[in-house]
């Protein structure tokens, strides 16, 4: 180790240089001819780090070893260890730089507040170096240099800072002198022409001008001379050039009023602000769209301004008043060609500018004018203006059963002369009306009124009134039946959280019957669902099990012939259902809602059953004005014959494809068929997935009692697969929307359109019996064409339902006869019509498409009448009652369709055993 005397021993050339170390302080000692002097750090600022200097020494590297000094180890600290310049001290000296240099240590402390705020921290957790003593006089000459750097850097910290406020400076500067400038030339221009006036004054009044002018000018202030004496028209001038000066230089220089905001607040934060530019911007970006008048009162205030400030000018540059001076710079703003008789070259620089702006202007009035009248045309033509309308249906949503909806609704409104209907969906108003058109059906005074909008939000909810609509349908989308069915949850959501209130009942379409509890339970009382699966799926067995009951279900639940409908008449208070039943020439009572029990419709009462009052009576009838009771005929009806029902005899039905409830179905014909009966499953379905499928959706096969099923796979549009199956055997075939093409009703229907061609023309070469008679009705259309001949040979022999989803598709089948009847989406629209109508008539549907409970049936004459009996119709309602029956219509051996509630009951006529009556009956 090293005395302060001691001489160093010098560096190896071998030896590498030494290695940077963490940042230290360094106590350096000043040196001079006689040798070290004090350290020039003390130890509590710094964890310091020892170097003993000389002039020589100072060169020396690396430095001596201090670990063979013989000092004690006891009295060993920081400043014993091997000395390293920090990245941001450099060794110091005490020469006349160095002592000027630490004069302005004063004047850097406040910039340095961290670092030594840093240091203090850093010092406070190093043992004090007491071994050096450090003189305090000499600490207050000394000063911290960056490493690597010159003394006169040391500034830099605070170059930043010191550099904005003479920028700003700068540029206030330069606004006065700019501002000064333009009043000064204003203001000389002025007093030049005050000058002027004067001479031409003491010109005109033969005075001396030089004597009397400066007489005045000693007797007056010369400034409040000026302003106070000034002509209005000068001072217009003034704040002309000052008005149009002032926004040019406000906006060059806007920038820097933030920056002299600042100025006194230092900024504690590196966080640039947004300079006002851009926040003026962005005001008046925002203003424009979310005020939609903000346009319209910009161009108002411009077009004021205009004219206030051409008036101002024009009153500065000509001899008009101020008033005039206002007229005529309107006249410059409305139409540009006013300015052509201006003389003079200040009032013409001055109208220009004026017409200038007007035309501007009034381009920019006719944009808007333009774009608003664009913009309602296009409100217009896409449906977002609001429906006014009462007591009118709303229908949300768009699917295929649209066309036939609005259908049977303009049936419906016919009688009281027309109604309006409201559709709501997610597609543009254009393409809905278009489509609307292409049905070319004459809707008898029905309005339909079509706007573009989302059943989901409340606002285009309110947009088509729908707290003043009588009833509201909800379509099914053409989804999956799930999602379809969410979504028909979300709409009802939404229309529960109406504010108004709803006047009329929710009819909802439904795709599934497992997802309508839910529906039920948010709707509450004011939802009637139609699912409109279940009731198609119902209706081709009740079809397959009955051949002609489709036509007839058409027939009632259209609005074109007879449908329900339920009246209260007091009239009929106190009288037996027996004597109701015949008390209506126009209508068939079939039914009693009784007041007494909250409104329950009860279907085929008992004769007993005393009307009371409240009671309200369900008939079938030709519309609700065409009916009233009157007195009760004389009848004289008999007793049935002692015929015996024939058995029921065990049935060979075939699916074809396979559907989402396909289970519900089997349950349908395991309640209407009788034991032993078998259902043949072909499909594309795997067998063990089939009884997965089955099991999920609630059916036990194992307890199935009255039929059995078989299952075979295969594809049922070719033909190979088909020829395996024995269809001539089949007493009916039920053809299904498969379910992997329930989303596409073109290729369903296509698929189920091929599927019947195949089956028929199987059927046709494999009947053994080709020479029965046909109908002469069923070929009289179709005579010349042998292989459809053929088809409806085998259709006498066979039923086959095709589930066609597509009314247009429908139309091509039913025309070919080949097919009993071909089921589809239009009775889930008269079903939704009906109910939409009258909610009441959702109870009657729904027990007649149960397995359980009142159904419609087609019954044999030989029942009610002998061969060639004469009866009236009135006669065979009477003789219905006593199987417990209600006939409400008849079919004629001769005839293809049946007539539903026939017009002239009290008429006798001759009936046959081929004939057949439609009635509604108990199912056994």
């Amino acid at each position: 180790m090293l005395d302060g005397n001691e001489e160093p021993s010098k560096p190896n050339k071998a030896e590498s240089p030494p290695q940077l170390k963490k940042s230290r302080t360094v106590i350096t000692t000043a040196t001079d001819d006689a040798g070290p002097t004090t350290p020039i750090f003390p130890g509590p600022l710094f964890p310091a780090v020892r170097r003993i200097s000389t002039a020589v020494a100072s060169r020396q590297w690396p430095p001596p070893d201090r670990r063979s000094s013989n000092a004690p180890a006891d009295h060993r600290d920081f400043s014993d260890r091997d000395w390293v310049f920090p990245s941001f001290v450099v060794p110091q000296n005490t020469s006349k730089r160095g002592k000027k240099l630490a004069s302005s240590d004063s004047r850097t402390a406040a910039a340095h507040g961290k670092l030594v705020d840093a240091s203090h921290r850093i010092a406070s957790h190093s043992p004090p170096a007491a071994s050096v003593p450090k003189p305090e006089a000499e600490r207050k000459k000394l000063k911290v240099v960056p490493s690597g750097a010159p003394a006169s850097s040391s500034s830099e910290l605070t170059q930043p800072s010191s550099r904005r406020p003479g920028e700003l400076k700068r540029y206030l500067l330069l606004v006065v002198l700019t501002f000064t400038c333009v009043l000064s030339v204003t203001y000389v221009f002025y007093l030049r022409q005050r000058v002027a006036q004067l001479e031409e004054w003491c010109t005109e009044k033969d005075i001396d001008s030089n004597s009397s002018f400066s007489l005045f000018l000693a007797e007056k202030n010369p400034l409040f001379f000026h302003f106070a004496n000034a002509e209005r028209r000068t001072v217009a001038l003034y704040a002309v050039v000052i008005i149009l000066t002032t926004p040019f230089v406000l906006y060059k220089h806007l920038d820097y009023l933030s920056q002299i905001r600042n100025l006194s607040k230092r900024l504690k934060s590196n966080n640039e602000e947004v300079p006002i530019k851009k926040r003026i911007a962005y005001m008046v970006d925002v203003c424009f769209s979310v005020y939609p008048y903000a346009k319209l009162l910009a161009l108002l205030f411009a077009t004021i301004f205009l004219i206030v400030f051409g008036g101002l000018a024009l009153y500065a540059v000509n001899k008009n008043s101020f008033a005039e001076a206002l007229w005529l710079s309107w006249t410059f703003v409305a139409d540009s060609g006013n300015h052509a008789d201006t003389e003079g070259l200040g009032p013409r620089i001055v109208s220009v500018s004026i017409s200038s702006g007007g035309m501007l202007i009034f381009a920019m009035m006719l944009g808007l004018v333009s774009d608003a009248i664009s913009e309602k045309v296009d409100s217009l033509r896409k449906g977002k203006s609001e429906v006014i309308e009462m007591n009118h249906i709303l229908i949300l949503g768009w699917s295929d059963k649209l066309g036939s909806l609005l259908k049977q609704l303009a049936i419906a409104n016919k009688s009281v002369g027309g109604g309006v209907v409201v559709v709501l969906a997610e597609r543009d108003k254009e393409e809905m009306e278009l489509d609307i058109a292409k049905l070319e059906f004459d809707f008898m005074g029905t309005s339909v009124i079509c706007r573009s909008g989302s059943p989901l939000i409340l606002a285009d909810l309110k947009k088509v009134s729908v707290s003043k609509a009588r009833a509201i349908i909800v379509l099914a989308s053409d989804e999956n039946a799930d999602q379809s069915d969410a979504r028909a949850l979300r709409v009802v959501l939404s229309l529960t959280g109406v504010k108004e209130g709803l006047r009329g009942h929710i009819v909802v379409e439904m795709s599934d019957l497992d997802n309508e509890p839910l529906v039920k339970l948010v709707g509450g009382e004011l939802i009637e669902t139609v699912v409109a699966h279940d009731v198609i799926g119902r209706l081709m067995i009740q079809c397959a099990l009955q051949p002609g009951l489709a036509q007839i279900w058409e027939d009632i639940l259209g609005f074109e012939n007879a449908e329900f409908y339920i009246k209260r008449w007091p009239q009929l208070d106190g009288l037996r259902f027996e004597n109701v039943l015949i008390s209506f020439p126009d209508a068939i009572p079939c039914g009693i809602k009784v007041a007494a029990d909250g409104g329950k419709i009860i279907l085929n009462p008992d004769d007993n059953y005393v009307l009371k009052d409240g009671d309200e009576v369900l008939v079938i009838a030709e519309d609700d004005d065409t009916y009233a009771p009157c007195s009760c005929p004389e009848v004289c009806a008999g007793s049935c014959p002692k015929t015996v029902e024939p058995p029921k005899y065990p049935e060979k039905i075939l699916f074809c494809g396979w559907r989402r409830d396909i289970d519900d179905m089997i349950m349908v014909l395991e309640a209407f068929l009788p034991p032993g009966s078998e259902l043949w499953m072909f499909n594309e379905v795997p067998v063990i997935e089939r009884d997965r499928k089955l099991t999920d959706g609630g059916l036990d096969v194992s307890r199935l009692e009255n039929i059995k099923l078989v299952h075979k796979e295969g594809n049922a549009v070719i033909k190979r697969h088909l020829e395996s199956l024995p269809l001539e055997t089949f007493d009916s075939i039920l053809i299904l929307a498969d379910e992997s093409l329930e989303d596409s009703v073109v290729h369903s229907d296509s698929r189920s359109l091929a599927t019947l061609l195949l089956i028929r023309d199987i059927q046709s070469k494999r009947l053994p019996d080709k020479d029965t008679k046909p109908t002469s009705l069923r070929l009289s259309a179709f005579s010349h064409s042998s292989w459809i001949r053929e088809m409806q040979q085998a259709s006498d022999k066979s039923i086959i339902i095709s589930e066609i989803l597509d009314s247009r598709t429908r139309n091509l089948v039913s025309v070919s006869r080949i097919s009993d009847y071909v089921l589809s989406n239009e009775l889930v629209s008269m079903a939704l019509a009906m109910v939409a109508e009258d909610k009441q008539i959702n109870r009657v549907l729904e027990e007649l498409f149960a397995e359980q409970g009142n159904e419609m049936c087609i019954k044999p004459a030989e029942l009610y009448l002998y061969d060639q009996e004469e009866l009236c119709f009135y006669d065979i309602m009477l003789r219905g009652r006593q199987r417990q029956e209600i006939v409400i219509g008849y079919r004629l051996a001769n005839t293809e369709r049946a007539i539903i509630n026939p017009s002239l009951k009290s008429e006798r006529r001759k009936w046959s055993h081929d004939d057949v009556f439609v009635v509604i009956s108990i199912s056994e």
